[in-house]
């Protein structure tokens, strides 16, 4: 389990870099706590795997005032579990997470928030992807890949992604990174 922390923390502080994340903005995390463990996605749901793992990367992401919104699996539509504080302007839905709906990861973000609620939607600054569990839908347009060098957590590939603002006519060369 010491392994599983280290990596969730690891992967979380090369997304802050390399997304160049400010306090305030959102990262979206899915996490398969089946594929961590090396099983099939959604088929072994592990409660100890989930709270090792969101503790770790809310930790990281606390420490850096960023705001860490815990995805569900697809049996509560990938709703998303984050603080009251933080879901204004998003519509809140009727969901609890539990371990076979929801997930280990997302039904520990339940748990350890102050004021937990699920939204059904959201739009990310930037996302990790423990496992296959198709962040995509709530991060900004437009994702762009950031390649790990903490590339699995546990037996899980992680993929992460930040996002920028589209480009519109013009070139490249007048696009400015510091907007984001």
């Amino acid at each position: 389990m010491d392994e599983i922390r280290e990596a969730a923390k690891n992967a979380a502080r090369e997304l802050l870099r390399e997304a160049k994340l400010k306090p305030g903005q959102i990262v979206i995390v899915g996490c398969s706590t089946s594929e961590i463990a090396g099983e099939a996605i959604g088929s072994s749901s592990s409660a100890e795997i989930g709270t090792a793992v969101f503790e770790s990367l809310y930790q990281v992401f606390s420490q850096a005032g960023v705001i860490l919104a815990a995805q569900c699996c697809e049996h509560l539509n990938r709703a998303i579990i984050i603080e009251r504080s933080h879901a204004a302007g998003f519509e809140i839905v009727n969901a609890v997470p539990s371990l076979k709906a929801g997930g280990g990861f997302a039904s520990a973000a339940y748990a350890v928030f102050s004021d937990p609620v699920a939204i059904e939607e959201i739009r990310a600054d930037a996302g990790l992807d423990i496992g296959g569990t198709l962040i995509a839908m709530h991060l900004k347009k437009v994702a762009v890949p950031i390649r790990l060098k903490t590339g699995c957590i546990g037996k899980a590939a992680a993929v992460a992604a930040r996002t920028r603002p589209k480009l519109i006519g013009g070139t490249r060369a007048g696009y400015d990174d510091s907007i984001m």
